[in-house]
């Protein structure tokens, strides 16, 4: 055998072992969020490009209610999840209940790009969306439509069936707002006062929505003539061709963070990805394809969002402007807490 034949063995020899060892070190992580067009969209604009420039293999799981299945594989110590797309306020309380990893910013130097109150040692902000008062424009022509919480409330001027979501998230916030508390003195909610607020409209409600696909079929299909939504799934319908309309004014902004799981048998790629997750030009290709905020502001600066689309976007500086800004940590406090236990049976009493 030649000298350059040995050589070429020796290469291609060479060539395998590091394709081996490529392989035997490759990692996969497994991302959660609530699946639907949601999901989809993340995926595109965001999911998929993080895991194709980290050279990780992408698993995915959806669940509309993560957070006790989190709970389950924390406490049984079968942990298969890696990053979850969560509520901020279930960040919170994973935090407080030992769920999750302290974050390693030396690995995501994005994070400095965040506003300090949109992260914390243990998640960052991830995406942003706003509860809306939608209606029927069909239901309202040549007359005044709802405009505030106040005229939904308002059932002699603004006749017609209604629709609020089975959840005390956002709903105390909106029910005093309907009674007169302005965005900005909501917090700490006056859980008495919104429940009182609550009980007025009650007997109006036809429908308690438990999901978003819910919602934007009950005002598609005209079976209510308003509903408490999320901004994303009006604009669906509307794009649809559906006779709805919306405004920003008095809405709710919340947002959902990310958190990695504690005992994540991925943890540094983990933490890589959630990283790359909140790059300002992932993000802003988000709301190319839905209507969701990006809550990294440089994403606003990259120049990939026309300014006819900043206009539409939630978290849009104009539009926050004139939303309530939902608190998690009210919400992953005792007495957000307590609220929601109080929600249970405000619901069940006929």
């Amino acid at each position: 055998m030649s000298v350059n034949s040995i050589r070429a063995l020796q290469l291609a020899s060479l060539a395998l072992l590091t394709g081996a060892a490529s392989l035997a070190f490759a990692e996969d992580i497994t991302f959660v969020s609530q699946g639907g067009a949601y999901q989809e969209a993340q995926s595109k604009a965001i999911l998929e490009p993080a895991a194709k420039k980290l050279g990780l293999t992408l698993k995915q799981d959806s669940s509309p209610k993560a957070y006790p299945i989190i709970k389950t594989q924390i406490e049984s110590g079968n942990v298969s999840w890696d990053v979850v797309d969560l509520p901020t306020g279930d960040c919170i309380r994973g935090e407080q209940e030992g769920l999750f990893e302290k974050l390693d910013l030396s690995l995501i130097p994005n994070a400095a790009q965040l506003p300090a109150d949109l992260k914390d040692d243990y998640s960052v902000g991830y995406i942003s969306y706003s509860t809306v008062l939608a209606y029927r424009t069909d239901a309202f022509k040549n007359k005044a439509a709802p405009q505030t919480w106040a005229d939904f409330w308002d059932t002699r001027k603004f006749p017609g069936q209604r629709s609020l979501r089975n959840l005390p998230r956002p709903t105390l916030e909106i029910a005093l707002m309907a009674d007169g508390v302005p965005a900005d003195k909501l917090y700490p909610l006056d859980v008495d006062r919104a429940f009182k607020k609550l009980e007025e409209i009650k007997p109006h409600i036809t429908t308690w929505w438990t999901s978003g696909g819910q919602s934007a079929q009950l005002i598609s299909d005209g079976e209510v003539d308003m509903i408490q939504a999320w901004n994303g799934r009006i604009t669906a319908v509307q794009a649809d061709g559906a006779p709805v309309a919306f405004d920003y004014n008095q809405g709710v902004l919340e947002t959902n963070s990310l958190c990695v799981l504690k005992g994540s048998p991925h943890k540094v790629a983990a933490m890589k990805f959630v990283n790359e997750a909140i790059d300002a030009r992932l993000q802003a290709a988000l709301p190319m394809i839905i209507d969701y905020g990006p809550l990294n502001p440089q994403a606003y600066k990259t120049g990939i969002i026309s300014p006819d689309r900043v206009a539409k976007l939630p978290s849009a500086p104009e539009n926050i402007s004139r939303q309530a800004l939902l608190s998690a940590k009210w919400w992953a406090s005792q007495d957000g807490v307590k609220a929601e236990e109080r929600w249970l049976a405000f619901v069940q009493k006929k």
